[in-house]
């Protein structure tokens, strides 16, 4: 297959693992394989509690996995890098570090090289105040340092998994058929119809029916779904002809259909096929043909220590030190965790203190708890 044929079997397997997940490892060897990797996960992390948490992965040895649980995680640069990077964008590490500096630090020396792996790409999916999601593919020594195809690969598949993941949470197979599954979507901000071929509404969420009732950028007339927009009507009408099982125009990744209100507030509502593969069982008494969620566009809230990055002006380089300053402790114990010596850690830990107006290293572990405190936002 070429890449164009690849990357569409590959969404569909994506979105499928999203309602199934025992297909997620297979789902991750494949993406491996596409983006030119020889491991792939899906994790979580809290940086408050420090807890790393794997949801689904390939190619792990699993004694690895557990030392950098209990270890080596809170030295990965890949974990403060991602609280900053945009979400969804893929991150190498040439956008953390210099590989010269990576090489010297003892998580590399001590995690990395031993499993003859070499760098990663990875993208936070999604993000909170004090945790994150991401998925991430990592290069084994012969693949060499992410390059541009890699990169470019990467950017093609992550926003799949991303809505993958959020669906994930919203659509369980085994309790769609129950009660429970009305309340699973009511407990939901975003909007969400479920519909038939014709755009007819078999199911709506609280917030869906709340939608309606403003009128404002969605109605319903007869039972039907209708947009405000007549521009983006005629758009969903043709979306939902094209769900159609014989029709694989939109089968794998679904459309996303930008709306307008009269107040020009610009909404986008995401459709979502539920006709092939495992989405055939996602339908209310299977006549749902697509799943329609409509929701505001919003810029994604910064993160506490983006925000503490961005106010005082501090380099990437210098929140990696105060970041160790915190988890840490005293400049012995971090110069040889980032590879570089006691002296250029001072040189860092110098300018943060002139940048924060602060003098000691517990004063630096007081701003980020303050930042990190939600009754500080």
């Amino acid at each position: 297959m070429d890449e164009t044929q690849r990357l569409s079997a590959l969404t569909g397997d994506i979105y499928d693992a999203a309602l199934d997940p025992a297909l997620w490892t297979h789902v991750l060897e494949d993406t491996a394989g596409f983006v030119g990797g020889a491991a792939s996960a899906l994790y979580t992390k809290d940086i408050v509690r420090k807890q790393h948490n794997t949801i689904h992965t390939w190619g792990y040895d699993p004694y690895y996995t557990k030392i950098y649980i209990e270890k080596y995680g809170k030295f990965d640069p890949f974990a403060t890098a991602q609280l900053f990077s945009d979400i969804g964008t893929p991150i190498s590490g040439a956008d953390i570090m210099s590989h010269r500096e990576h090489r010297r630090s003892n998580f590399f020396k001590e995690w990395v090289k031993p499993q003859h792996w070499i760098d990663a790409i990875a993208a936070t999916l999604q993000r909170t105040a004090t945790s994150y999601a991401a998925f991430s593919v990592i290069r084994h020594e012969k693949d060499g340092i992410v390059d541009a195809k890699a990169r470019r690969r990467m950017s093609l598949i992550v926003p799949h998994v991303r809505r993958a993941v959020i669906i994930g949470k919203i659509i369980d197979l085994q309790k769609l058929e129950a009660a429970a599954f009305a309340d699973t979507l009511d407990g939901l901000a975003t909007a969400i119809f479920l519909t038939d071929l014709h755009g007819r509404i078999v199911h709506a969420n609280a917030a869906g029916y709340n939608m309606i009732s403003d009128a404002v950028i969605v109605r319903s007339s007869g039972g039907k779904l209708v947009i405000t927009d007549e521009a983006a009507e005629r758009a969903l009408a043709e979306v939902l002809t094209n769900t159609q099982p014989a029709d694989a125009t939109v089968r794998a990744s679904g459309v996303d259909v930008p709306l307008s209100s009269r107040e020009d507030e610009q909404y986008v509502a995401h459709v979502l096929p539920l006709n092939s593969g495992a989405r055939r069982k996602t339908g209310m008494s299977y006549s749902a043909a697509a799943a329609v969620f409509v929701h505001k566009v919003a810029m994604e809230l910064p993160h506490p220590l983006e925000t503490i990055a961005k106010t005082f002006k501090l380099t990437p380089a210098e929140m990696r030190v105060m970041l160790m300053i915190v988890q840490l402790g005293g400049v012995p114990d971090i110069a040889p965790v980032l590879g570089v010596s006691e002296a250029t850690v001072k040189t860092h830990l110098q300018r943060i203190f002139g940048k924060t107006n602060t003098r000691r290293q517990v004063d630096l572990v007081k701003l980020v708890a303050g930042y990190m405190s939600p009754l500080s936002h």
